[in-house]
Formats: C-alpha cells, structure tokens, sequence
C-alpha cells in the first residue's frame, strides 16, 4: 500500500516545473509533463486523448440508471459499506469523507465530515453520481479502477480544474478470477492531506475483502471440480471445467492436448490456473460466462481452433453454479449444443495494441513490440527488458500483457516470465528436460521455463 502516503504539496500556480504547470500545458495540446508522475501522466493520456474529457466540467454526471452487476458484487458492497462505516468517525474527524463505488464509478454510498460532504456535493462529489475517469477524468476513484494498485491524486493531478481543491487516495476491489473490478474505496479531503492512517484503513478493507473473495473462489473451484467428475462419468466424450476467465480448473486426458494443460491436476487457487493460450477460447469462455450470468439455463456452443488440431472442434458450454452464483462453464469436446456463439466471438476483433507503454522517472517510453524481449514480474510491478533498457510497465499485470499480446508472439513460459517469441536467442535443455531460454537482450539473460509451461513453449518453437 505504499502508494497511499503524505506527498510533498503540489503547486497550483503556473510554471515550468510545477504539476500545475503540466497540466495547462498538456490541457492545450502540448506533451510536456515534467514533474508528473507516471501513473497520473498516463491517466491524464486517457482522459485527453481516448475518453475526451472537459477539463472545464465543474461537476460528475449523473450515473446511469441501470447498472448490470451479480449477487457477488453486492456482498462486496456491503462489506466495503460495514468497514466504510467503521472507520467514517474519524476520517470526518479530520475533515475527510469516505465513498464507496460500483466497477461503473457510480457513487454508492457516502460517510464523514457534514461541511466537507457539502462541498463535495457542489461537484456531485454524492451518491448517484458517476466518478469514472471515462465520465469525470482523472481522479481517485476513476483512476483506482483503471489501475491494479492503489492510487493517490492531489490537487493539479486531477484532470479537471473545478477539482484541483481535492485530495483523495482510492484502492479497487477486483474479482480474484477475471481481475475485474467490483467497487472502490475512497477517502478525500478538501484543501488538506488527507489523515495518516489514510493508507493503513484503506489497505485493510481492501485486503480482507479481497480474502472473502480469494475464499469463495476456491469453493467455487471445488463445485466445479466435483460437476467435472459428475459430468464425466455420464458423457463418454472429452471434457474441462474453466472459471469465468476462461482458465482451465481441470481437463480430462483428451481435452488436456487440446488445450495444452496437465491432464486431470485440479488447480483450486485462482492465482495458479491454467491459460491454455488459444485467445478465441478463452473470449468464447468469457462471453459465456457473462450470458449464463443473466440466464442460469444458457447452454452454448461454437466451434475452435484447439492445439494439435487443422480443424476447427465443436464446443459447448454448460454453465456451473455454486448458491446461485456462477463459478465456470463445463466444456464438452467434440458436442454442438444450444445457442450458437456470435460469428467471430473470441477473436481479437481489433487486433492487439501495437505500443506498449514503460515508464522511467517521470518519462512515458511508448515501446514497439519488437523492441521487447521480454517482461518480468516483480510483486505488483512488471518490469520490461527493452532495446531501452529495463523499464517499468504502465500497465501491471503479467495476465493483462499475455492477454493482450498473445496473438503478437509473447508467451507465458512461467509465473514471473512473458516473454517474445522472436527475442529468444538459445534454448538450453538441462537436467531432466528443463528448458531455459537465452534472451537477446544485452545481458543474454536467461529466463527459466516452468515445467507445465514447457509443452507450450516446445510447440511454439517447434521443438
């Protein structure tokens, strides 16, 4: 949590150093942002350039009136409301308020200071109002559910000017499977830091909803698990159990090659899944997902390119629900049953980012995939090995870079590694068939390939 702390003031004058400084000129077109840090240099990229966001707006929309969320996403709000609620008398005590929001960056509820929530509610800094970046630029809500750590902005850094008053520190609650978020927990203050143990509160709540949800993620592996077995004594043909995203929980012999997974080895913690690597697979798993979520009798089916395989196979998915909750679809090979997928669902219908963003000091690198040998993970942070030298990624994650470079020749060759495909220069093979890879880099560096993603890396090199 060591994002949220007591920063040195921020400058709300003009100048050529000061965040304030940056922000008129970044506001007129010009991209010089010295002195910003990265992470706020990249949302204000967002809101300026991808969302269009008026940095004149002097207070949030309305939020839309119907907003699509499931039963598990209400028991996150009401355990971030209970410890919202427990901490609210002394964050008003030091003239804070604290806020609670939907994944859409609606405002769910509000507690702390009476003056202060006045002020707020001059900017629809309440409830009903939508705080997404998308909707109100940069700020600590918008901005915590873009990013995967948590964030603070303070005066200037907010995107829009009616704002610079504030002072805010947000931390997102995300599914453990599909790391999408659910909610946010905020606390702000008007023209003041905000109170010390600020980041302690914040890292609590977060962390101990976070253990609900890691919690019934593994129950929801066991019913899946337990409707795998069920399913595959009754029918006679291959079969997998996957989570919401896509990840294989447990696959028969047949369906293991098929998506190049350890054969019948469950992997309850959502953390150590399989990605089988096989991008229309896992947006078809997706996508059913979210129908079965709205209509607990979906069944559908589409047909996929697998491993090991120059035809397409029929798949269909049965969804698995554990109390009312969907915990994954059973994948039955080789069947055509129920609702046809969209034409083209689980391709990438827009191809892959062809930049990836680093950052170094206060300096966005806008990288060319080839110029990428490789990306390592390092707690919350990745780290990228480039023709620049080494430079930390904007976006965290190793599953978000593999997700989305997949199709472009990264691969997953073990839980710290994503590494480009054309960058390997040797492949070593040492005691009992461990593969390690010699990057081209400038340190040669070796990179380990972990033992179940071997196969996937033989079948990539063709070796």
């Amino acid at each position: 949590m060591a994002d949220v702390h007591r920063l040195d003031p921020i400058s709300r004058v003009s100048g050529t150093t000061t965040v304030y400084g940056a922000w008129e000129r970044f506001v007129q077109g010009e991209d010089d942002i010295r002195g910003v840090r990265p992470e706020v240099a990249i949302s204000w990229h967002r809101c300026r350039d991808q969302y269009r966001v008026d940095p004149g707006l002097k207070e949030a929309p309305i939020a839309v009136a119907e907003v699509d969320h499931t039963l598990e996403h209400d028991v996150v709000f009401a355990d971030l409301g209970f410890r919202a609620a427990s901490v609210a008398h002394e964050v008003a005590n030091v003239g804070g308020i604290v806020t609670v929001t939907d994944a859409t960056g609606r405002v769910l509820a509000e507690w702390g200071d009476p003056a202060t929530r006045k002020l707020a509610a001059d900017a629809n800094l309440a409830t009903w109002f939508c705080w997404s970046e998308q909707a109100t630029g940069t700020n600590g809500m918008g901005t915590a559910l873009e990013t995967h750590t948590p964030v603070m902005i303070r005066g200037a850094e907010h995107w829009c000017q009616a704002f610079h008053e504030w002072t805010c520190a947000g931390v997102a609650v995300r599914d453990v499977v599909t790391k999408d978020p659910i909610a946010v927990l905020n606390i702000s203050c008007w023209r003041g830091d905000l109170p010390s143990p600020a980041g302690a509160w914040l890292a609590n709540a977060a962390t101990r909803t976070q253990a609900t949800l890691r919690q019934r993620a593994q129950d929801g592996s066991a019913e899946l698990i337990a409707a795998f077995n069920h399913a595959r004594s009754r029918a006679g043909v291959s079969l997998a159990a996957v989570d919401p995203a896509g990840r294989v929980v447990i696959a028969d012999d047949t369906a293991s090659v098929l998506l190049g997974v350890p054969s019948c080895t469950p992997a309850k913690d959502p953390a150590v899944r399989w990605n089988p690597g096989l991008p229309e697979f896992i947006s078809a798993a997706r996508y059913a997902a979210k129908q079965a979520s709205r209509n607990p009798d979906w069944v559908g089916s589409t047909q996929l390119f697998t491993h090991l395989s120059d035809e397409p196979t029929p798949v269909t998915m049965h969804p698995v629900f554990l109390a009312g909750h969907l915990v994954g679809n059973l994948v039955f090979f080789g069947v055509s049953e129920g609702e046809q997928l969209p034409r083209g669902e689980g391709a990438h219908q827009h191809g892959p980012p062809q930049r990836i963003v680093g950052t170094r000091e206060n300096r966005m690198v806008l990288l060319r995939l080839p110029e990428i040998s490789f990306a390592e993970s390092d707690g919350n942070d990745v780290w990228l090995t480039t023709d620049q030298g080494k430079l930390r990624a904007a976006s965290g994650g190793l599953d978000k870079l593999e997700s989305e470079q997949g199709d472009a020749g990264f691969l997953r060759v073990h839980r710290r590694y994503v590494v480009n495909l054309g960058r390997i220069r040797e492949v070593e093979r040492r005691f009992k068939g461990e593969l390690v890879l010699v990057m081209d880099d400038d340190e040669n560096t070796m990179v380990p390939v972990s033992r179940r993603n071997a196969p996937a890396v033989r079948r990539a090199l063709d070796i």
